[in-house]
C-alpha cells in the first residue's frame, strides 16, 4: 500500500514541476518577445537620430523653410588681383586707358584688390506646363569706397518668363545689353571696355524669339526697351532721364553648323536713343542722339580653339563704354559735338590642355579727332595674352600680360606694359 502512494506522490510532483517549467518557459518567451520589440524600436530610433544629425540633412532641413519651394542655387567666386603698370593707368585696379604722360612720363604703379569677387543667386520655378519662370541676382564690389571698404554694386537683377515650346522669352530687370553681346576672356576686369568692346548692363524689358531651321541651326531675334543712361547736364538733371523715353536696342543673329559639327554665330545689332541737356538756366534744351551699329561673330575652329570678334561704329557711346569714355563735348571749341567712334576686337580661346587654358587678343577704339578738344582721347589700343592654370577643381591661378597705348589730341600720348596675376576660388 505504501509503494503505490509513494509512486503516486512522485508522479504528482513530476506533473507539477512540468507545469511550472512550462509556465516559466511561456513567461520567458513572452519577455524575450517584448525585449526583442524594444531593441528593434531602439534601433529604428537610433537610425532616425543618425539621419537627423547628418550635416547634409540638417542643412537641407534648415534651408527648405527659408528658401521656400523654389530651386535656388548660389554661385560666384573670390578673386584676388595684383597688377603692375609701367605707366599710370586709369583706374589702376583694372585698365581702361593710359593717362597722359605729358606731365609725368613712365610713372609706374602697383595695385592689389579683391573687388572683383562676385556673388550670385539663380532662382528657378515654379514651372508650368507652358511657361517656366526664373530669375537671377548678381553683385560685385566695384561701386566705389576706399580700397579696404568697397561697396556692393548690382550687376544683374532680373526675372525671366520662358515659353520653351514656343522658343520665346521675356526678361525684365537689369542685365547685359542686347547689342554686342560677346566678351573676350581677360584677367583684367574691364574685358576690353573703352578699347573696342562696347555694351554694358542697364534696366530693360527684352523679348527674344528663336526660329529653327529644318536643316539645322536657328535664327534669333531680340528687342529691348532700355533705360537711357546719361550724365548730369549744366543744370544738374540727368540727360538720359530728361529725354522722356527709353533707348531702343535690337539684334538678329543666325547660328548654323560650319566646319563639320561646329556651329558658328553671326549677329547684327544696334541701338538708338536720345539725351537732353538743359544747357542754360533759362530752360533752353539741347538734344543729342546716341546710336550704334554692331557686328559680332563666334566661330569654333575645333573642340579646343574658338574665335570671337566684334566691330562697331556709332556716336555718343560713353554710356556703352565706347568713345574711350567720351560722349558729348560740352565745352570748348567743339562744344555740343556728339563724339563719334569706331573699333572692335578679336580674340582666340585655346584649350584646355591638361590643367591650362590660354587666351590672346587685340582691341581698339578709334575716336573722331575733330569731335574732341585738345587733351581729349583719340585712340585706345590693347593687346593681351593670358593663361589660366587649375590648381584644383575650384581654384585657378591666372597670369596676364598686356600692352596699352592711348593717344590724345595734342601732346601727352601714353603707353604702358601691364603684368597682372589673380587667384580665383570658385563656388
Amino acid at each position: 500500500m505504501r509503494k503505490p502512494q509513494v509512486l503516486l506522490s512522485l508522479m504528482l510532483l513530476a506533473c507539477i514541476g512540468t507545469i511550472s517549467l512550462a509556465a516559466d518557459s511561456d513567461d520567458l518567451a513572452k519577455q524575450n518577445a517584448e525585449l526583442r520589440q524594444k531593441v528593434e524600436k531602439l534601433d529604428k530610433d537610433l537610425q532616425e537620430l543618425k539621419k537627423a544629425v547628418n550635416p547634409e540633412t540638417t542643412a537641407a532641413l534648415a534651408l527648405k523653410p527659408v528658401l521656400s519651394s523654389l530651386d535656388i542655387q548660389f554661385y560666384g567666386y573670390l578673386k584676388f588681383d595684383a597688377a603692375y603698370d609701367t605707366s599710370r593707368i586709369d583706374n589702376g585696379n583694372y585698365a581702361k586707358w593710359v593717362e597722359s604722360e605729358s606731365p609725368n612720363d613712365d610713372d609706374d604703379q602697383f595695385n592689389m584688390t579683391a573687388n572683383q569677387s562676385r556673388f550670385g543667386m539663380k532662382i528657378n520655378g515654379p514651372n508650368g506646363e507652358a511657361m517656366n519662370t526664373s530669375g537671377r541676382v548678381e553683385v560685385d564690389f566695384y561701386e566705389g569706397g576706399s580700397e579696404n571698404k568697397a561697396r556692393l554694386m548690382m550687376r544683374h537683377a532680373y526675372m525671366k518668363l520662358d515659353w520653351p515650346e514656343n522658343r520665346f522669352n521675356i526678361i525684365a530687370g537689369q542685365t547685359s545689353d542686347v547689342i554686342s553681346p560677346l566678351l573676350p576672356s581677360t584677367v583684367n576686369y574691364s574685358v576690353c571696355w573703352w578699347t573696342g568692346n562696347i555694351g554694358y548692363r542697364r534696366p530693360q524689358i527684352r523679348l527674344t524669339k528663336e526660329l529653327g531651321f529644318e536643316a539645322g541651326g536657328f535664327l534669333k531675334l531680340e528687342g529691348a526697351l532700355a533705360r537711357t543712361i546719361g550724365q548730369n547736364s549744366i543744370s544738374g538733371t540727368d540727360s538720359g532721364e530728361d529725354a522722356g523715353f527709353p533707348t531702343f536696342q535690337g539684334r538678329a543673329s543666325i547660328t548654323l553648323p560650319m566646319f563639320g559639327a561646329q556651329e558658328a554665330t553671326i549677329g547684327l545689332s544696334g541701338h538708338w536713343g536720345e539725351e537732353e541737356y538743359d544747357t542754360t538756366t533759362s530752360g533752353q534744351d539741347k538734344e543729342f542722339e546716341t546710336w550704334s551699329i554692331n557686328l559680332d561673330y563666334t566661330q569654333p575652329i575645333c573642340k579646343k580653339v574658338k574665335i570671337k570678334a566684334e566691330v562697331f561704329t556709332g556716336k555718343n557711346l560713353d554710356a556703352y563704354l565706347g568713345g574711350i569714355g567720351q560722349g558729348v563735348t560740352i565745352s570748348g571749341a567743339n562744344q555740343y559735338e556728339e563724339i563719334g567712334s569706331q573699333g572692335g576686337w578679336i580674340a582666340a580661346s585655346l584649350g584646355p590642355w591638361d590643367t591650362k587654358r590660354f587666351n590672346v587678343g587685340v582691341a581698339m577704339d578709334d575716336v573722331e579727332r575733330g569731335n574732341v578738344n585738345d587733351g581729349g582721347r583719340t585712340l585706345n589700343r590693347s593687346v593681351f595674352g593670358n593663361v589660366y592654370c587649375a590648381l584644383n577643381k575650384q581654384t585657378d591661378i591666372a597670369f596676364e600680360l598686356s600692352h596699352w597705348r592711348t593717344k590724345y589730341r595734342g601732346p601727352g600720348d601714353g603707353e604702358s606694359l601691364r603684368a597682372q596675376m589673380a587667384l580665383i576660388y570658385k563656388f
